[in-house]
């Protein structure tokens, strides 16, 4: 789960991080309100998008004067996003953060990440803050600073010491960096963050550290326990159909192929979507429909796969471990006739009452084409989408 950078500076703030007083507005009259009580003649309008590079977009604007903050606001409230991280799909802007101009000296990059190869979350930091941080990482790796916390011991000061002295910064900036850097870890572990970033952490004009953005990527397996945090979702920033999805438990991804995956298991929907690959075609997503599966839930991924326009073919992969071959099958079979599945439908079944269920399938009088197993259904699959979702 994604935050918003307003929602992202407020957790930041509870845990005693610096950041810059602001106020979120839904409309060009609260932005105006928010400009007078923050005070002043200056003030940042910031588009909230899930996504960054805002800046490069239009999104991020100094303006003076009421009248300029009315105008920006309602500008980017009408507008929206798309940079280098929305895979090409343009975001709403339904809210904007009305925030206080700051002096920025100096801009930092501090981010912290689920290491998995350390199986710790580890810090990384560089002087080449700023939003071309992507570019410094690629180009110039040496400018990036990396610290990785031992689970056991937590976050220690010489921690800090080690990323703020390689950052080049003075002792009163490290002595800052240390409280930042503490205070950030301790949220990264109580909300099951997956990601966290300061891009830019500034050095402001009275010599001090400030988060100036923040971006906040949350565990979406540990939302029951964050039920304040899981309120704070925005599902207009995300893909409709990957929204449909999560909310019957279904895992979905949005990809740019024509044969759509149906598969129970995340490592089983990524081999088949190889196998699809190595097979000539292009899957249209991915879809988990998870180990314990029923018919129910089969029949809503049937819905959400023929939501996406260029889907050409169905491949349907399960493996009857926990969940019986035949129930699946009863669920496909629902799923066909109810929906109404216009293309070619490929079911590799295997696994607990494999017999069963090929004859359900077999019985049905749908064209449902049977695979004798996933290299074979993958064939078919392609095959079927080339002939332009005719069954042959």
């Amino acid at each position: 789960m994604n935050f918003h950078e307003y929602q992202a500076k407020d957790l930041f703030a509870s845990y005693g991080v610096p950041v810059p007083a602001g106020t979120i507005a839904r409309t060009p009259d609260e932005a105006v309100i928010a400009a007078q009580g923050l005070g002043g003649q200056m003030w940042v309008v910031k588009a909230q998008v899930h996504a960054g590079g805002r800046g490069k977009a239009g999104g991020v604007k100094v303006v003076r004067g009421l009248d300029e903050v009315r105008a920006e606001a309602n500008r980017m409230l009408s507008m929206t996003v798309t940079t280098y991280q929305t895979g090409g799909r343009a975001m709403p802007v339904d809210s904007v953060l009305i925030a206080e101009a700051i002096d920025i000296e100096t801009e930092l990059y501090l981010s912290a990440l689920i290491d998995r190869v350390n199986r710790c979350v580890t810090f990384m930091g560089s002087a080449a803050g700023g939003v071309d941080i992507e570019h410094v990482a690629a180009t110039e790796p040496e400018k990036i600073v990396t610290v990785t916390v031992d689970n056991t011991a937590g976050f220690q000061a010489y921690q800090a010491r080690q990323m703020g002295f390689g950052m080049g910064l003075s002792a009163r900036h490290v002595k800052q960096l240390a409280q930042i850097m503490s205070a950030l870890y301790k949220l990264f572990i109580d909300k099951d963050l997956s990601l966290l970033e300061v891009n830019p952490l500034i050095i402001d004009g009275d010599d001090n550290l400030i988060a100036l953005d923040a971006k906040i990527n949350m565990d979406d397996n540990a939302l029951f326990r964050h039920p304040d945090l899981a309120a704070m979702r925005d599902e207009a920033q995300e893909d409709p159909t990957e929204a449909a999805a999560s909310r019957h438990g279904l895992n979905y991804i949005t990809l740019d192929g024509n044969i759509a995956c149906m598969v129970n298991g995340a490592g089983l929907a990524m081999a088949t979507m190889d196998v699809v690959k190595l097979n000539g075609g292009e899957p249209a997503n991915f879809l988990d429909v998870g180990g314990g599966t029923n018919a129910a839930r089969v029949k809503e991924a049937f819905k959400i796969i023929l939501s996406g326009e260029s889907v050409e073919a169905i491949l349907v992969n399960i493996f009857g471990g926990i969940v019986r071959c035949d129930l699946i099958a009863e669920g496909i079979i629902a799923a066909v006739e109810e929906v109404g599945v216009s293309v070619p439908v490929i079911v590799r079944l295997e696994g607990t009452k494999v017999d069963e269920g090929r004859q359900l399938l077999a019985d049905s009088g749908l064209a449902i084409i049977s695979a004798s197993d996933l290299n074979d259904a993958a064939q078919k699959a392609v095959a079927a989408a080339k002939n332009s979702g005719v069954v042959q």
